[in-house]
C-alpha cells in the first residue's frame, strides 16, 4: 500500500484518497516574472514523478498546477521591461511550458491562471468578510489570523513567536502584525479589477485558495509544493480555505526540499543561479531529471557538475543495456516489478526505484553475454516500462548514446574515457578474465583505474562509476 509523508503531521500515512479510484491533486506552479531555475525544475519533476505512479498504481488522477500571472514582483519587472504586464507573463507562460516540455513532464489536467479565476476569489473573500475572518482597511482586505484557531500547525510555529519577530510596515492598517492581504487597494498604473471594496488586485495566498477549490472542491487529497512554501503560504492557504468553506482543506500535505548549488543555498545574491533554460542545451535534459530523482524528493539535494556526470553515467549504463535488443512486453509481476512497487509505494523513494533499474539492467547485460534472446526482450521491455513510470528510457537507445552532452565531451576532450568506450574496455576484460588471460585483465583494470573509473565485480556482471 502506498505511504506518503504528511508534513501536516510529520509521519507516513496509508494512503486513501476521498473518493474511491480516484485522486485530486493541486501543486503551487510558477509566478510568470523570470525563467524557470533548477529548483524549480527540482519541485516540477517531483510532483510529475507522483502523478506519474498514482496513475500507474490504478488511480484516476486530477492533477492541477497554477500558474500566478498578477503579482507585485510581475508588475515591477513589467515596469523595468517597458511592457504590459499581460506581454510578460505571456512571454514567460511560453518560455515555462517550453522548459516543462524538454523535462519531459505531462502537462497538468489543468492549469488555471489567477487573472482568469477573479469570479472566484472575490466569493472566496467576501465569504470571509461576511464570516467574521476579514475585515476591511482604507480600500485592503485583511485575513483576521487570530480568528483562526490553530494557524501555525502545519509549519510548527506559535504565534507568540511570530508576533514577536512580526512588524508592521509604515502605511499598513493591520489590526496584528501577522494579519495577511487577501485584497489590495489598486495603486496608479497598476491593474486592477473592480470589488465590493473598490477596485485592487488579489493577494497571493487567495489566489491558489480559490483556484484549487473551485476545480478540486473544499476538501481534496494531496496539496504539493517546495518547502519554502511551507510558511507562510500554504499556512495561510489552509486558515482562508478552511474558514471559508467550512471544512478541511487537504488530506496530505507533501513539500520537496531544497537544491543547494556546489553545497551552497541557491540565491541571485551568490551569484549561483542558473535557468533551466541556461543548463538544458549543456546536457541531455534526461540528465537533469534523472539527476533530481537520485534524490529522495523530502531531502536537500545538491547540483553540481560532478554529481551531475554521476546521473549522466548512470543513464547511459541502463541504455547501453537497452541498446540492440528489442523490447518485448514484459510479464505482469516479475521481483523486479515488485521491488519497484516497493519503493514507490514507500513515500515515493526514487532513488531506491533507480537502483532496481541498475540492478534489472545488469540482469539485462549478463542474458545479453550469454546469448539469452528468450530472455533479453522481456527484461529490456520491463527497463523500459519501470522507466517510464519515472519519465525516463523512452528514446531510443542507439540515438540517445549518440547524443553528446558538454559533461561527456568535456571529459573526452580533456584525456578521459566517455561511456560508450567504458563501456567496450569492460567487455574485453569480461572476455579476457572468461580466457583466463589475467594480465590481460588486470591491464585493463588498471588502465580504467587511471582514467577515473571505479569497478565493481559482482554475481550479476560488473558495474562501474567514475571516481
Amino acid at each position: 500500500m502506498l505511504r506518503i509523508h504528511n508534513s501536516m503531521t510529520g509521519r507516513k500515512e496509508a494512503f486513501e484518497p476521498l473518493e474511491r479510484g480516484h485522486v485530486r491533486m493541486y501543486v503551487c506552479g510558477m509566478t510568470v516574472y523570470d525563467y524557470c531555475h533548477v529548483g524549480h525544475a527540482r519541485s516540477q519533476v517531483v510532483f510529475d514523478v507522483v502523478r506519474r505512479w498514482l496513475e500507474a498504481s490504478g488511480y484516476r488522477v486530477t492533477y492541477v498546477r497554477n500558474i500566478t500571472d498578477i503579482d507585485d514582483k510581475i508588475i515591477q519587472r513589467a515596469a523595468e521591461n517597458g511592457v504590459p504586464v499581460g506581454e510578460l507573463t505571456a512571454q514567460f507562460i511560453r518560455a515555462m511550458h517550453e522548459d516543462f516540455e524538454g523535462l519531459g513532464m505531462l502537462p497538468p489536467h489543468h492549469e488555471p491562471r489567477a487573472t482568469q479565476y477573479m469570479p472566484e476569489i472575490l466569493a472566496m473573500i467576501q465569504a470571509l468578510v461576511d464570516k467574521g475572518y476579514a475585515y476591511v482597511a482604507d480600500g485592503d482586505v485583511l485575513y483576521s489570523v487570530s480568528k483562526f484557531e490553530g494557524y501555525g500547525r502545519l509549519s510548527g510555529k506559535r504565534l507568540a513567536d511570530l508576533r514577536a519577530g512580526a512588524r508592521v510596515e509604515i502605511g499598513e492598517h493591520k489590526r496584528d502584525p501577522l494579519d495577511f492581504v487577501l485584497w489590495k487597494a489598486a495603486k496608479p498604473g497598476e491593474p486592477s479589477w473592480d470589488s465590493p471594496w473598490g477596485a485592487g488586485r488579489p493577494g497571493w495566498h487567495i489566489e491558489c485558495s480559490a483556484m484549487s477549490t473551485a476545480l478540486l472542491g473544499g476538501h481534496f487529497d494531496i496539496h504539493g509544493g517546495g518547502m519554502d512554501l511551507k510558511f507562510p503560504h500554504h499556512e495561510n492557504e489552509i486558515a482562508q480555505t478552511c474558514a471559508a468553506c467550512g471544512s478541511k482543506f487537504v488530506d496530505v500535505w507533501m513539500h520537496n526540499g531544497f537544491l543547494n548549488i556546489n553545497d551552497e543555498k541557491m540565491s541571485k545574491s551568490l551569484g549561483n543561479f542558473f535557468t533551466v533554460r541556461e543548463v538544458l542545451p549543456k546536457l541531455r535534459p534526461e540528465v537533469l531529471r534523472a539527476f533530481i530523482l537520485s534524490s529522495h524528493y523530502r531531502g536537500p539535494i545538491n547540483y553540481s557538475e560532478g554529481n551531475l556526470q554521476q546521473a549522466d553515467a548512470a543513464l547511459s549504463r541502463l541504455y547501453l543495456a537497452l541498446r540492440d535488443v528489442a523490447p518485448a512486453a514484459p510479464a505482469p509481476a516479475t521481483a523486479w516489478s515488485d521491488r519497484f512497487r516497493e519503493a514507490m509505494d514507500d513515500d515515493f523513494n526514487t532513488p531506491e526505484a533507480l537502483s532496481v533499474l541498475q540492478t534489472l539492467a545488469r540482469e539485462l547485460n549478463t542474458a545479453k553475454a550469454a546469448g539469452n534472446t528468450g530472455v533479453m526482450s522481456p527484461l529490456a521491455g520491463e527497463l523500459r516500462a519501470l522507466g517510464g513510470v519515472l519519465g525516463i528510457l523512452q528514446h531510443d537507445p542507439g540515438a540517445w548514446l549518440a547524443t553528446r552532452s558538454e559533461l561527456t565531451a568535456g571529459e573526452s576532450a580533456s584525456g578521459g574515457l566517455d561511456d560508450g568506450r567504458i563501456e567496450a574496455m569492460i567487455a574485453s576484460r569480461t572476455a579476457a578474465r572468461r580466457a583466463k588471460d589475467w594480465a590481460e585483465s588486470d591491464r585493463l583494470r588498471d588502465e580504467l583505474a587511471a582514467a577515473g573509473v571505479i569497478l565493481e565485480d559482482g554475481p550479476g556482471g560488473t558495474t562501474w562509476r567514475r571516481k
